[in-house]
């Protein structure tokens, strides 16, 4: 009797003493992952908040002013803003576009029985796998209009890509929808594979075309996958930086973040700056809840 207490009461020890070592180790996990989110994530923010609303320039040793919501004003009055914000929208709608249509074509290809299948796919997701600043000076020198192998293969002569500013912005879409299709691509194929096949065989049995599949079956079992993919990519395509500030400098190129890093680093007006950062964050938030409503909509039907 004496030992089977003693056995019960060992036990309860090594749970309570397990008890406690999984809490340390809960507390070793969490702890450090909220202090980093603290002080490199949310402290920042705050911080970047309250100078938005002062004159408070980092070049300067002048005292820091008040100066309430005037940055915003100024910024939401300002027409060349509105026209960087413009250009933004341009790039976004062209980029996103060409993405969707691209990455989900090579999914419907590569969603069939075509030989080296899995070889085909990696080498498709290799440009993802690259850096911005690779791929921009891989594309600069495929746009040269000296040597570079897409005039000679399209036979446009010396065109000029990157300097002709009608068609600049177009050329950094061109290599964002290179660089991010096979995103795209991966997420759609992930979609396409979890359409039973049974609705296949039954429009077949039906005698249903290829367009009746495709809009009837395949697009809509496929569609809310697909508006993450577009969710993602846009916000993307909205802060892109790099491919534009790395392919051309030209002023129909001029994205609201290059506006922005121009204005911070270059004119050094930093407190206006962090209220453009704010109103470009709020404009983001806006957009990705317009498109998060729309997907319960399809995810509804």
């Amino acid at each position: 009797m004496a030992t089977a207490v003693m056995t019960s009461l060992d036990t309860k020890s090594r749970a309570a003493s397990r008890g406690m070592s999984d809490i340390r180790i809960r507390n070793l996990f969490i702890i450090p992952t909220i202090l980093f989110l603290i002080v490199f994530n949310i402290f920042p923010l705050i911080y970047s908040l309250g100078y938005s609303f002062t004159d408070f320039r980092a070049s300067s040793n002048a005292p820091v002013n008040f100066v309430g919501l005037q940055n915003y004003r100024e910024l939401l009055n300002d027409p060349f803003i509105w026209s960087n914000f413009a250009i933004t929208a341009k790039y976004v709608i062209v980029s996103v576009t060409g993405q969707v249509i691209v990455g989900f074509g090579t999914a419907m290809l590569l969603n069939r029985d075509i030989p080296m299948k899995g070889l085909l796919t990696t080498l498709l997701l290799l440009p993802m796998m690259l850096s911005m600043a690779v791929v921009g000076l891989f594309w600069k020198l495929l746009y040269d209009p000296s040597f570079g192998i897409i005039n000679y293969t399209l036979g446009l002569g010396s065109f000029e890509w990157l300097s002709n500013p009608d068609v600049a912005l177009y050329a950094v879409a061109i290599t964002d929808i290179w660089m991010w299709s096979p995103f795209v691509m991966l997420l759609s194929l992930a979609g396409l594979s979890a359409v039973p096949k049974h609705l296949y065989e039954a429009a077949a049995i039906d005698r249903a075309g290829p367009f009746y599949t495709f809009f009837r079956i395949t697009l809509p079992l496929v569609a809310p996958i697909l508006m993450i993919a577009i969710i993602f990519r846009t916000m993307e395509a909205f802060k892109t930086f790099d491919l534009a500030y790395i392919l051309t400098s030209q002023p129909t190129t001029e994205v609201i973040s290059i506006r922005l890093y121009k204005m911070a680093f270059q004119e050094w007006q930093t407190g206006r700056s962090c209220a453009l950062a704010y109103i470009v964050l709020i404009m983001i938030l806006a957009i990705t809840n317009i498109y998060v409503k729309y997907l319960n909509k399809v995810k509804e039907r």
